[in-house]
């Protein structure tokens, strides 16, 4: 497997006002460092919610384009990668088959699965459709995030092989599945946190546990009031 397209992006001012994203990204060319916060020349525009470790790479798969075409139309981010704000862009995985800390050895950098994206009301915007974030959660195509447990360098084409997998009945849309349920099904949560989550899931799950009700979605799904 190689990895097809390799994206970066600039933070600007976003929608509304007070946002910034990076969410548009463009292919890159040639080799480029990865360090632990990612791809060089890549940014994000909230660093409360985006990047750092956990979430130094985000991965979307590019057969998932051809669905949301069939629900979207011939929405004109949908006719190149980069449409969801993703910096490696492939076929040949999707979130049935990464689980939890599958290790991937992409250019000479050494990747680990860490978490599924949960995706934000920024995909609404972008889109102009004003459900999108929930269409995403809902039809678990996600991406999910890698963690940087060596740093390389990787460039379109770069081979990407699959080095350890040492949760394999844990899949990227068996852990979403779990942490977009409504329900609190309290064993499954249990044997979720047993597993070496990132910190912002354990935390979540664990809330659910102690309170046995599933926190609000809205501030993540919406965004905060525009008049746009």
């Amino acid at each position: 497997m190689k990895l097809e397209t390799i994206l970066t992006g600039k933070a600007v001012p976003y929608t509304r006002p007070g946002s910034c994203s990076a969410i548009a990204k463009l292919p890159r060319s040639g080799a480029l460092a990865v360090t632990e916060l990612g791809l060089a020349g890549d940014e994000q525009g909230d660093l409360r919610v985006h990047g750092g470790k956990d979430k130094a790479i985000h991965h979307y798969p590019r057969e998932h384009y051809a669905q949301w075409r069939a629900e979207l139309g011939e929405h004109p981010l949908l006719q190149a990668p980069g449409a969801f704000g993703e910096n490696f862009s492939s076929h040949g995985l999707t979130e049935a088959e990464v689980c939890l800390g599958d290790r991937f050895r992409a250019g000479t950098a050494l990747l680990e699965v860490s978490q599924g994206r949960q995706p934000c009301w920024k995909l609404n915007d972008r889109f102009a459709v004003k459900d999108m974030s929930l269409r995403v959660q809902q039809s678990g195509r996600t991406g999910w995030y890698y963690r940087v447990l060596e740093e390389g360098v990787v460039a379109a084409g770069s081979a990407f092989e699959l080095i350890a997998r040492p949760w394999p009945q844990w899949s990227v849309a068996r852990l979403s599945a779990v942490l977009f349920d409504r329900q609190v099904n309290a064993e499954v949560i249990r044997q979720c946190l047993e597993l070496p989550l990132a910190p912002s899931w354990r935390r979540t799950l664990e809330r659910r546990l102690e309170k046995a009700e599933v926190e609000d979605w809205a501030p993540r799904l919406q965004g905060p009031a525009t008049s746009v």
